[in-house]
């Protein structure tokens, strides 16, 4: 066929190929070639394009009823043959339309109707994008409100973030963990303390509190939660994942993570413990910092549960819980959470305002002379075998044995709590110590200082014990009605009550009592062993009550120290007055052991507790459960034998573990001699002991009696960690076997069995190397760096102008 060109329309020219019959006249039938109009003429019929889609859609003009008869619905006469032919035409006269006029119109409309829907399509993710927007900035802009300077919480995720002062974010927590997606509301005008403070309330579940204040540098953001029903406890938790720095503090935990977000801890009361049984350890404090300049103080009377890293989630968590142990003794009705989070510069400069705030008052001349006396002699712990006890003999064999080693101070004798008879006779045993007080005297013009061990527990067989009930001086069930005492365990005493300090009487009753051991004996001072909150009765009722079973050492301590002087405790929850120092926990004779004194007594300097005295060298065997496999026994080894001690085998301590420890103590605070080195046999090993011995003496002490004035105006620890000489040094932030004693000496002992070499990183500056004398520059690694048995790394500061 031919296509109709454009200047037909809107009439098409077409030719019929059908062959007509009967009646020709009708302008609306089509014939064939063989008749009607000629191709010329067909070419020129016009016929409207809207008539041929009529006829091809109206039902034909005939039907047929039977065979080839048909009848005319129009009243005509036509043809099958013509009518079939009719509709073909059509049919092919719209196959041709569609085939030429539709690919061109495809190919004008389509690329249009792509470009339209490509750009309805991207407007419509804009505006979902621009709706996603709108939903995350309101709610993390608009609803997080900068309340202060540098902290903002959103309300409604309850989500705060603190910021540096060059608008870093330094700190992000969840506050309220326990709301889930409850609605926050001001609070009514009533509870709004000050028109300072942000107040928000969570219907029947708690209340918020947000306040701020401002210190030189330090900028300090107060939060308290009040819970409003008995289920509800407080809880905030903060991120502790990589990139928000690195914390400190707290106290001893177990394995003595160095920083503390690489341990974990479950949720536990914040109550000192022994760390073989409970979570935490015999020093605490409620302080942690962080090396991004940001420290959290949590109050004391807050009834604190703390967690580290649970549930496969890296967050540091604090709650306010009462309990039927830990926090009976309620300040408010229902538990409250509040803590403040301060942030700085930096973290030394952080550190050094809270330490500040603590100086030490009304020290005098006898005081200094004491702390003096600790830091440059020994303490000596009389040992004594399993199974036997203290004796006059041993006393007295024991200071003569020391004085023969030549090139020893005399310094302390620190006697346990077996010079009674029994725990809280508060006499000596007439049986074992029948010349005490002559004894005594001998020890005096030796040199020496005598120091007992005293406890706050009574045994059941004391002679006291008795008259403690009579008079109401003990801890008392918790059943009110009555004053029966309530017993407890303590190391070996099986059944004993404790002292209620908190009582009036109590007090002056055991003043006196060491005020007659001093007169008698003339003792120099006291060491109280407090032990811990888990060593208190359970169901524990003092006459006054406590925020927890901690405060009860901190009235202790101080009791104490208003009638006779004392040089040590075993346990604290504050900085005791000078000239105290704090004990570390017990260590196990091992390797392991030795790992963790110095990760914990870095722990305990960031704690500001400056102070410290280390255990025994070589460990502290002779505590109950510290036996194990790294004792040494009876061996035909010089380096491993027993010495016999008034008939009694005394275990020491395996050989190069009491050399490597001896090393480190060298250092330390405190050195504290239970196993003296010439008790191996060995030449060696005494050699060792006397070079490490004029090692402290020409090079560690100068530097420890400088530290204590910084210690006592400051605050600041006498051993700090590497940190604290260069704050921005990622490096130092992360090394957990070395130490610095002021600024001014580094040391990196060894800590391993049978090694000679170790890793040791230097801080910015420059250092002279101990053992060969050579000069050393910081900020780098000294890779194997070689450390013979008899040696000890140590690197001594030099000036900065210093040249190679």
């Amino acid at each position: 066929m031919d296509s109709p060109t454009p200047s037909s329309s809107p009439a098409l020219s077409m030719q019929d190929t059908s062959s007509r019959h009967g009646d020709d006249s009708s302008d609306d039938t089509f014939t064939d070639g063989d008749g009607g109009l000629s191709e010329e003429e067909a070419v020129t019929v016009k016929v409207p394009l809207r008539n041929a889609r009529r006829k091809s859609v109206m039902p034909p003009p005939s039907l047929k009823l039977n065979g080839n008869d048909f009848i005319d619905c129009d009243g005509q006469d036509q043809s099958p043959q013509n009518s079939i032919t009719s509709i073909n035409s059509i049919s092919s006269l719209l196959k041709e339309k569609l085939a030429l006029s539709f690919p061109a119109m495809l190919k004008k409309k389509r690329p249009q109707e792509y470009k339209l829907r490509a750009f309805v399509g991207i407007l419509f993710l804009c505006i979902v994008f621009l709706v996603g927007f709108a939903y995350v900035f309101y709610h993390q802009q608009v609803l997080q409100r900068a309340y202060f300077e540098s902290i903002r919480f959103n309300n409604e995720e309850r989500v705060v973030r603190v910021f540096s002062n060059e608008g870093q974010e330094i700190m992000f927590g969840y506050l309220g963990m326990e709301l889930g997606g409850d609605r926050a509301f001001p609070c009514l005008p009533h509870n709004i303390l000050d028109d300072k403070i942000v107040c928000m309330e969570w219907m029947d579940k708690a209340r918020l509190y947000i306040n701020y204040t401002e210190h030189v540098g330090v900028r300090c953001y107060h939060i308290t939660w009040e819970s409003l029903r008995e289920n509800y406890h407080p809880t905030d938790c903060y991120d502790w994942s990589d990139g928000h720095g690195h914390w400190y503090g707290g106290g001893q935990t177990d394995g003595m993570a160095w920083p503390i977000e690489k341990g974990s801890i479950e949720l536990s009361p914040f109550i000192t413990g022994d760390i073989r049984q409970h979570v935490w350890g015999n020093v605490l404090k409620r302080y942690f910092i962080n090396s991004n300049g940001v420290t959290i103080f949590i109050d004391p009377d807050t009834p604190l549960y703390v967690s580290m890293n649970t549930n496969h989630q890296r967050q540091f968590c604090l709650q306010a819980r009462h309990d039927d142990f830990a926090y009976v003794y309620h300040s408010t009705p229902l538990p409250q959470l509040n803590y403040s989070i301060c942030t700085s510069s930096n973290m030394k400069s952080l550190h050094s305002f809270f330490s500040e705030k603590q100086l030490w008052d009304g020290l005098n001349e006898e005081d200094l002379k004491v702390i003096t006396s600790l830091l440059t002699e020994p303490v000596w712990q009389i040992p004594s075998a399993s199974g036997s006890e203290l004796t006059e003999v041993a006393i007295y064999n024991y200071t003569e044995d020391v004085i023969a080693l030549g090139f020893l101070k005399q310094g302390h004798v620190l006697l346990s709590e077996s010079w009674q008879p029994h725990v809280g006779d508060f006499t000596l045993d007439p049986v074992r110590f029948p010349t005490m007080d002559e004894t005594i005297d001998i020890i005096h013009r030796r040199g020496f200082r005598i120091v007992f061990t005293i406890q706050p527990f009574l045994s059941t067989e004391s002679t006291n014990f008795a008259d403690a009930v009579w008079k109401h001086l003990l801890v008392s069930e918790r059943e009110p009605s009555h004053h029966i005492p309530a017993l407890t365990r303590y190391k070996g005493v099986e059944s004993a009550g404790m002292l209620d300090i908190t009582n009036n009487r109590t007090v002056p009753w055991l003043q006196a009592k060491l005020k007659s051991l001093v007169d008698k004996y003339h003792i120099d001072a006291f060491y109280l062993d407090i032990g811990t909150a888990y060593d208190m009765p359970h169901y524990y009722r003092f006459e006054n009550p406590l925020t927890n079973p901690d405060e009860y050492k901190t009235i202790f301590i101080d009791s104490i120290l208003r009638s006779v002087d004392v040089v040590g405790v075993s346990s604290a929850i504050t900085r005791p007055q000078a000239p105290v120092f704090v004990s570390l926990p017990p260590f196990a004779s091992t390797w392991k052991s030795m790992q963790l004194i110095i990760p914990t007594v870095l722990t305990y300097g960031i704690m500001g507790y400056p102070f410290i005295m280390p255990g025994a060298v070589g460990g502290d065997y002779d505590m109950p459960g510290e036996y194990n496999s790294d004792f040494t026994k009876n061996s035909s080894a010089v380096a491993n034998k027993s010495h016999e001690d008034g008939g009694n085998n005394i275990h020491l301590p395996d050989k190069e573990l009491y050399v490597r420890w001896l090393q480190l103590a060298t250092f330390l605070p405190v050195i504290r001699y239970t196993h003296l080195p010439s008790k191996y046999g060995d030449e060696r090993v005494l050699e060792m002991a006397k070079f490490l011995t004029s090692l402290r003496q020409k090079t560690v002490n100068p530097l420890l009696e400088k530290c204590v004035k910084d210690a006592l105006d400051f605050g600041k620890p006498i051993i700090r960690p590497l940190w604290l000489l260069d704050p921005n040094d990622p490096t130092c932030h992360l090394v957990v076997d070395e130490f610095s004693v002021g600024e001014e000496l580094i040391v990196a002992p060894v800590l391993y069995p049978r090694k000679h070499e170790r890793e040791v990183y230097l801080p910015a500056g420059v250092w002279k190397d101990g053992i060969d004398g050579s000069l050393r520059k910081g900020s780098r690694w000294l890779h194997n760096y070689a450390v013979p048995e008899d040696k000890v790394a140590h690197f001594v500061k030099m000036p900065d102008d210093t040249r190679f």
